[in-house]
């Protein structure tokens, strides 16, 4: 090929591409396939390397398209992954080989058994280094998958639910080396419990593995001794993942959301978990509990761990001060970046990451202590659920999931080159190239087209997360006791004459055809009522206000805008539940004219027309009407619309 046909086909240095070529069997058969890598430059190179140190290998590479397409890929977009192919090129058959589930891979990788209860003791040969080396094989594997699949950002779910599956059963693995020199007969129950983003099944390549431990006595009963030797299981599963070893570290295991941080003690107990988040435990510490999951070691004691969390998750938005806790975590994380390179911060700046996942997890934490079906771990489970209960709206819902895919599937793509943990997007346009080319080379085939991208898709973040984060209803629904957010007759009947309803089972009929039926009216309206009961009860009549936000909402609660209006808007419910129950005019009024219910969210559209405006408006109103009683009728609308 020349030169020129090799630039065209992603070769920034063509005359070295063509020579680089000829050193390959069948070259021309390897140039659309390193022309859809990353970084076709890098992987042509790395093939030549990996010719050298095994002729065969790439001799069968030159015949086998399928192969030879998922090894360019890796060489392209991983120079790390590509280097320890080349060290040991029999490496290269994992990424064609499909491995097997992961705990079979790893287990037989250190030879453990099972001993009972869960528990699963390493052979007396295996080590560290064939712990890690499994790993890879299946990393391999998986990251060939990913990068030769047709959307990133559609398989970045999988890919980190993959990775997650690998590491739960990576640390089983690392559990039974540890096992075998600590404790071979299991007498000790242990269990390894996961967090953050370990927990929630959404793993980056490389990510500190966020966990907790939990033990309790065995058979003998001694409590203090089954924590000394829980707590050197954990030492040791930890450094047989990060430790010293031929193989290199794969990740650190990291314990810091434990009780009291790096100050608390390593493993505990159930008993001594629950008396810690009874008496210290800082707000963030539940929300950090949103994700915990039994990953590894003693499933039973695993899952009560989960389950004796749970109420505490889902009560701790109750907690006084919890959502604006919550706000100035964010507002903390955001500027705890160093301004050197805030703009380039993709998981913790403006419209990164944590803008999607702060906002997500606090309308989990507000909303799911009475809705089960926000109780889920991943971020794009509950972006989906918050979508479909009608918390926020279904374009918004869309758009979040659309834009958080594409950052993981981006952050990915950025870790990749050296397999270490990065979260800044690049500053150098030959690594914004590879990374595009890396996402999609048709997409995004240089650096402008992927920065434009990533810029548009922060700016959409932080419009979304400004708009949703900070919505005044869900810091009122946070504030509502646990009584009083049932809009069940038996406990809200007691509650709605306790706030000043002189009827409350004409209110509880209200109620109940606001919120009867499976529609998504219905549902918005089971959301919004608890804080607009409320909001009701402070004005003059509670009864005619709720009746009349009744006969309002059966008038144009089937808009598109009205209820999504209320919901989102940070003036408008306020202001419309002020007014209902001091005015029945009001309400007839708003009612004949819906659109009056969006001025409330405009404070330009409350404000007094001048006179003279009036006037010209008036003047020409008359004007174009010949008929007198037409042009009186569009006055008096006029008078209608002012006097709203």
């Amino acid at each position: 090929m020349t030169p020129e046909e090799l630039r065209v086909a992603g070769f920034l240095d063509a005359r070295r591409a063509q020579a680089f070529l000829e050193e390959l069997p069948r070259g021309e058969s390897w140039v659309a396939d390193l022309s859809a890598s990353a970084d076709p430059d890098q992987a042509l190179l790395q093939a030549v390397r990996l010719r050298e140190a095994d002729p065969g290998l790439v001799e069968t590479l030159s015949t086998d398209e399928h192969a030879r397409r998922r090894v360019c890929a890796i060489l392209g977009a991983s120079q790390w992954l590509g280097d320890y192919v080349i060290a040991q090129p029999s490496r290269a058959a994992a990424m064609n080989e499909k491995p097997g589930e992961p705990r079979d891979v790893l287990y037989e990788a250190v030879g453990a058994h099972s001993i009972g209860g869960g528990a699963w003791v390493a052979a007396p040969e295996a080590s560290v280094d064939d712990l890690r080396a499994a790993y890879r094989r299946v990393l391999l594997h998986l990251a060939a998958d990913d990068l030769t699949s047709a959307s990133p950002e559609d398989m970045m779910p999988i890919v980190g639910e993959r990775i997650a599956a690998l590491v739960d059963a990576t640390l089983d693995a690392a559990l039974a080396l540890a096992r075998r020199d600590i404790d071979p007969e299991a007498r000790v129950p242990f269990a390894i419990i996961a967090m953050g983003k370990t927990g929630a099944r959404e793993l980056n390549y490389i990510s500190d593995v966020d966990v907790v431990y939990v033990a309790e006595a065995g058979a003998d009963g001694d409590e203090r001794s089954a924590l000394e030797i829980a707590t050197r299981l954990a030492s040791a599963t930890a450094s047989a993942c990060s430790g010293p070893g031929s193989e290199a570290p794969l990740w650190t295991v990291d314990a810091n959301l434990r009780p009291e941080g790096r100050n608390g003690v390593l493993v505990r107990t159930i008993e001594s978990y629950r008396q810690y988040w009874d008496k210290w435990a800082q707000t963030w510490e539940f929300q950090a509990l949103l994700k915990a999951r039994a990953c590894a070691g003693d499933p039973r004691l695993g899952m009560a761990f989960e389950e004796a969390a749970q109420p505490y998750v889902w009560s701790a938005s109750a907690r006084e001060g919890f959502v604006e806790a919550a706000r100035a975590m964010r507002r903390r994380v955001e500027d705890n970046i160093s301004r050197s390179h805030a703009s380039r911060e993709l998981k913790l700046g403006r419209g990164g990451l944590r803008d999607v996942e702060f906002t997500v997890q606090l309308l989990q934490l507000v909303h799911g202590r009475t809705d089960v079906f926000l109780r889920v771990r991943s971020t794009l489970e509950a972006i989906e659920a918050l979508r479909e209960g009608g918390y926020i709206a279904r374009s918004d819902a869309d758009q979040l999931a659309s834009c958080y895919r594409f950052l993981r599937a981006v952050e990915h793509r950025t870790q990749l080159p050296r397999m270490r943990r990065n979260h800044l997007i690049p500053d150098k346009d030959r690594d914004l190239r590879v990374l595009g080319r890396a996402m999609d080379p048709a997409r995004y085939p240089d650096a402008d087209s992927i920065r434009a991208a990533i810029d548009e898709v922060r700016a959409s973040v932080r419009a979304l997360h400004e708009d949703v984060f900070y919505r005044p209803i869900v810091a009122a629904t946070a504030q509502l006791r646990e009584d009083e957010t049932s809009l069940h007759a038996e406990g809200a009947r007691d509650r709605l004459a306790a706030i000043g309803y002189r009827d409350p089972a004409g209110a509880l009929t209200h109620i109940a055809a606001l919120t009867q039926g499976t529609s998504r009216r219905a549902a918005i309206q089971r959301h919004l009522l608890p804080v607009f009961i409320s909001w009701l009860a402070g004005g003059a009549d509670p009864d005619m206000g709720l009746l009349n936000f009744r006969i309002l909402s059966e008038d144009i609660g089937d808009s598109h805008w009205y209820l999504a209006l209320l919901r989102d808007s940070g003036v408008a419910a306020r202001r419309l539940m002020t007014m209902l129950p001091n005015s029945r005019w009001i309400a007839e009024a708003l009612a004949k004219r819906p659109e009056a219910v969006a001025w409330l969210d405009d404070d330009s559209e409350l404000a007094p027309r001048p006179p003279e405006r009036l006037t010209r408006e008036v003047a020409a109103l008359i004007d174009r009407h010949d008929d007198a009683t037409e042009a009186a009728a569009r006055v008096r609308a006029v008078r209608t619309r002012e006097l709203t």
